[in-house]
């Protein structure tokens, strides 16, 4: 049977993305490809969101890698992740990315050049993706990236877990032994950390979708506890914005460390929710199965340049965030409808080409 709140949340993670990406124009700590005002509730709103939602998107991929690995072989599983991930990924950086850098040139650098031109710029210029001001970058394609890697280092240890025959005894997966869990992935964080991205930590919260919350006897028993995990969950994102507020050194030690757990009992909360009430289908769940995947790749160069413009536009902050949330989720979505009609788009995109039956989650 299809586990359709996984497929559920995977579509709410990504739309969360408008979102979350409109917030960082607002930022208080950083650049942003275009920024706007400072603007302290939308900055707060990525404060208490980043802790799960990323996270969240490697565990429900190591959950689809396990679902998979039940009716693919090995060679099969590595041919479908080439093409859903890596061939979108070299599309993603020559066709979507650029565009990307080119409004922030505009926008920081005051660059009044043609898009051409800063598109050979792109391949040509060292990129510092810290203050997001022109230069070569994966920028939001950096998932893509991440979960092919992991996805390949991950796949001896499932073949190997898969062929042993023996699987983890799940009666004693309850919350004593679930929660401490949270150690692994803050343990391997410094792991192969690039810009605060940890290799290490994503390839542990893959890991532990793969053999632990895959399970269906934990995901009931999630279920089960799902409002006092998600009332530990928000008190814990609580205790993160302390001290993140805190600041000094004693509190950015604590913040990171409690960022992880908050996090992580964020994801079983929002299993244990999802599975209670996301396990369905119908037409526009449907839809955005086949649809998130793509609209994740176009999502972030159509919210610069709506950001870049609307910036332009009006000064009346609350009308800039209308217009770039809904402006880039027309686009994206048709994007999406355009390049699904075509075969070689579908392919630059990893996009599957529309079927009776749902394709297999990445």
């Amino acid at each position: 049977m299809r586990r359709h709140y996984i497929d559920n949340l995977r579509s709410l993670c990504i739309l969360l993305l408008f979102p979350y990406h409109t917030c960082m124009v607002y930022n208080t700590w950083e650049s942003f490809y275009v920024h706007g005002q400072n603007v302290e509730p939308l900055a707060d709103f990525i404060i208490f969101s980043s802790p799960w939602f990323m996270p969240l998107m490697f565990v429900l991929a190591g959950i689809s890698a396990s679902l998979a690995l039940e009716k693919r072989t090995a060679g099969q599983f590595i041919k479908e992740r080439f093409f859903k991930l890596f061939i979108p990924l070299l599309f993603g950086i020559v066709l979507v990315v650029p565009a990307q850098s080119y409004f922030a040139e505009r926008f920081h650098n005051g660059y009044t050049g043609g898009y051409f031109k800063q598109y050979i710029l792109f391949f040509t210029t060292k990129g510092a993706e810290t203050d997001f001001c022109g230069g070569f970058t994966v920028g939001h394609l950096w998932f893509l990236a991440y979960l092919f890697i992991i996805s390949l280092l991950a796949l001896p240890v499932m073949l190997w877990y898969n062929k042993r025959g023996k699987q983890l005894n799940a009666s004693r997966l309850t919350l004593p032994w679930l929660l401490p869990m949270c150690l692994i992935p803050l343990l391997f964080k410094p792991l192969l950390d690039f810009s605060g991205k940890s290799i290490g930590e994503f390839f542990t919260l893959f890991m532990l979708g793969f053999f632990v919350l895959s399970r269906e006897e934990v995901l009931k028993r999630l279920e089960y506890r799902r409002w006092p995990l998600t009332a530990l969950g928000l008190a814990l994102l609580a205790g993160e914005f302390v001290f993140y507020f805190l600041g000094n050194s004693i509190g950015w030690v604590a913040y990171d460390i409690m960022k992880r757990i908050a996090g992580w009992v964020c994801i079983l909360a929002i299993l244990g929710l999802g599975r209670r009430f996301l396990n369905f289908t119908g037409k526009a769940a449907s839809y955005f199965v086949l649809a998130s995947f793509p609209v994740y790749i176009y999502h972030q160069t159509w919210l610069v340049a709506a950001a870049y413009y609307a910036l332009a536009l009006t000064n009346i902050v609350p009308l800039q965030v209308v217009i770039i949330m809904a402006a880039s989720f027309i686009l994206s979505i048709a994007t999406y409808e355009i390049t699904r009609r075509f075969s070689v788009t579908r392919f630059m995109f990893g996009i599957k080409a529309p079927k009776l039956t749902l394709p297999d989650s990445v």
